[in-house]
């Protein structure tokens, strides 16, 4: 405890000294943890897309590659709106190694008079549904019924809330999870609801038909594959039968994801490094300076009864006590800015971002402010080394 009062008061003595110190270990910290949480997020992202997306292969109309990205489309949620004949789910059923087939229709709202909120609302077919059902089930037990609506967790409707989408009113009845992607401010609804709308934006002069004059329309078709078949061979198989519809490889654009987020992983493990090893050498380079700066202080204590081991450990318990306080504000400075501007990464990179669960992101601060305390203390253990060793009577006569 004498050892760590001696420290503090040290520390006090010097507050020029111990703030440059103490900011040197705090960009090291944010640098670690504002890096590690970004790329924790985008993991953590993908992984949900990869859970909820479930399909092998989407089929969307040919015309869908002039009017949205694909990768907008399936990784951002971005849908945009277009249509195809609803008989192509019935078509894609019929070709070999085709499991399920599971339809879906976009249609995106207006923020005017006629709805509450602009949003993208997206029908399903709860009954053959295997990529957005399971994923509504974890928050709502019941059906979904006509004119219920399921909201992601961005839209401002509380559940029990009515939305109001082309003049037609619509139940809230539930509150998904978050996913990191554009489908958290999507609005579901089955294919009931969903022709309702269609009617409804009709009316508005929002256009659904198709050129065949059908109004029963879908706007993608999501495809399981059967074990033991090969997902390339049944992705040439629909694109052989079904006339103007464009088949999509989903592990394709998960792929094109993980490349893009093994890169920036790449990147910004590579300037953590560099950051490292730029602040180990400048506390390494202040640590020596301040060797040389207090060699008369220690000479002094020395001689009034300090042993080596003594000035060895208060020297480097003063650099651990730096490090830490260091540790603590550069932490904290990092989740302020990595939490407070979220939504501005997320858009910024243009990938699923999620923010990992509260254990994993308290265990990784806990994690860099240590640290931060090690690395201080390690390069202050140099000068700690060499304060043990300094002749009291060489550094009274010669100040160094």
């Amino acid at each position: 405890m004498r050892i760590f009062s001696l420290s503090v008061k040290n520390l006090v003595r010097k507050p020029g000294r111990t703030a440059a110190l103490a900011l040197l270990t705090a960009f090291l910290a944010l640098s670690v943890f504002g890096g590690s949480v970004v790329v924790l997020s985008l993991r953590t992202g993908l992984q949900s897309l990869e859970a909820r997306l479930g399909a092998d292969i989407i089929l969307v109309p040919s015309e869908a590659q002039s009017k949205v990205s694909f990768q907008n489309m399936f990784l951002q949620g971005t849908t945009g709106a277009f249509y195809m004949d609803a008989a192509v789910t019935g078509k894609a059923m019929e070709v070999p190694g085709v499991e399920k087939a599971a339809p879906q229709t976009f249609l995106a709202s207006l923020k005017a008079d006629c709805c509450s909120v602009k949003i993208q609302v997206i029908g399903i077919d709860p009954s053959r549904d295997f990529t957005v059902q399971p994923w509504i089930a974890r928050s709502l037990t019941g059906e979904l019924g006509d004119m219920d609506v399921v909201v992601g967790c961005r839209v401002e409707a509380g559940i029990g809330k009515i939305l109001r989408i082309y003049e037609q009113r619509c139940k809230v009845i539930a509150c998904l999870e978050p996913t990191g992607t554009g489908l958290d401010t999507a609005v579901y609804c089955n294919m009931d609801t969903m022709k309702t709308l269609l009617a409804a934006a009709e009316e508005k002069g929002v256009s659904h038909r198709i050129s065949s004059g059908d109004d029963s329309v879908v706007s993608a078709v999501y495809i399981k594959v059967k074990d033991g078949y090969d997902i390339g061979a049944v992705n040439s198989a629909l694109t052989g039968k079904l006339r103007k519809v464009t088949a999509v490889r989903t592990r394709s654009m998960i792929t094109g994801v993980s490349d893009s987020l093994a890169g920036i992983s790449r990147t910004v493990t590579g300037m953590i490094i560099a950051v490292w090893v730029l602040a180990f050498v400048i506390l390494l380079l202040a640590y020596i300076l301040i060797v040389r700066e207090r060699s008369r202080e220690f000479a002094v204590l020395r001689l009034l009864g300090a042993s080596r081991s003594m000035l060895g450990r208060m020297a480097l318990t003063e650099s651990a006590v730096c490090g830490l306080a260091g540790g603590i504000a550069g932490t904290g400075a990092a989740a302020i800015g990595v939490f407070a501007f979220s939504a501005l990464i997320e858009n910024s990179l243009g990938l699923p971002y999620l923010m990992p669960g509260t254990g994993t992101v308290l265990l990784l601060a806990a994690g860099t402010v240590l640290l931060s305390a090690a690395v201080s203390a390690l390069a202050g253990g140099f000068s700690a080394w060499r304060l043990s060793r300094v002749n009291p009577g060489t550094a009274l006569r010669d100040g160094t």
